[in-house]
C-alpha cells in the first residue's frame, strides 16, 4: 500500500493574476502549499503555509452551502477542490500520494516577498508557460477554470 501525505495547497488571486512559486525541486510554477501538521486543519495549513512561502495574509474565497456555528459543532473553510497527487520517489523518499485540500484566497496583509521564485501570472502568461515543462497541466488547468469562474 502506498503512503499518503495529506497536504493544502492555495491559490491567491487579485487581478486578474494568480501568484504561483518556482519549485526547486519540481522545476514547475506552483501555488503555495505544503504538509498538514499534527493538530492543525486543512485551512489552518493553507494559511500558515501561505504566510511563510510569500508573506501575505489571506482570506478564503467561500462557497459555503452552510454555515455553522454552536458549542458541540461549527464550519470550517472548505476547500475548493481536493487532488490525489501521484508523488514520484525522491532522494531517501519513496513514491507517495498527496491528499491535497486546495483552497481559494485574496490577500488581505501581510508584505510580499520579493525573490525570483515568486511570481504574479495573468492568464495569458500562464498560456505561455510550456505544460509539463514549466508548470504541471492540471496546475494550468485549475488556474484557466478559476478565471472563469472567480473575478480577482
Amino acid at each position: 500500500m502506498i503512503d499518503r501525505h495529506f497536504t493544502a495547497t492555495v491559490y491567491i488571486l487579485q487581478d486578474q493574476e494568480v501568484l504561483l512559486l518556482f519549485h526547486p525541486k519540481l522545476q514547475k510554477w506552483l501555488p503555495p502549499g505544503g504538509h498538514i501538521e499534527v493538530n492543525e486543519t486543512p485551512s489552518e495549513c493553507a494559511r500558515r503555509e501561505t504566510q511563510e512561502e510569500t508573506g501575505l495574509e489571506i482570506e478564503f474565497i467561500k462557497e459555503e452551502h452552510l454555515w455553522l456555528n454552536y458549542a458541540n459543532a461549527y464550519s470550517t473553510e472548505r476547500p475548493f477542490m481536493c487532488l490525489i497527487e501521484n508523488i514520484p520517489a525522491h532522494r531517501d523518499q519513496p513514491p507517495h500520494q498527496h491528499i491535497d485540500f486546495i483552497y481559494l484566497a485574496r490577500p488581505i496583509g501581510g508584505t510580499l516577498l520579493t525573490h525570483e521564485q515568486l511570481r504574479w501570472f495573468s492568464l495569458p502568461k500562464i498560456e505561455l508557460l510550456e505544460s509539463e515543462v514549466e508548470i504541471f497541466a492540471e496546475t494550468k488547468e485549475t488556474i484557466n477554470k478559476l478565471f472563469e469562474l472567480v473575478s480577482c
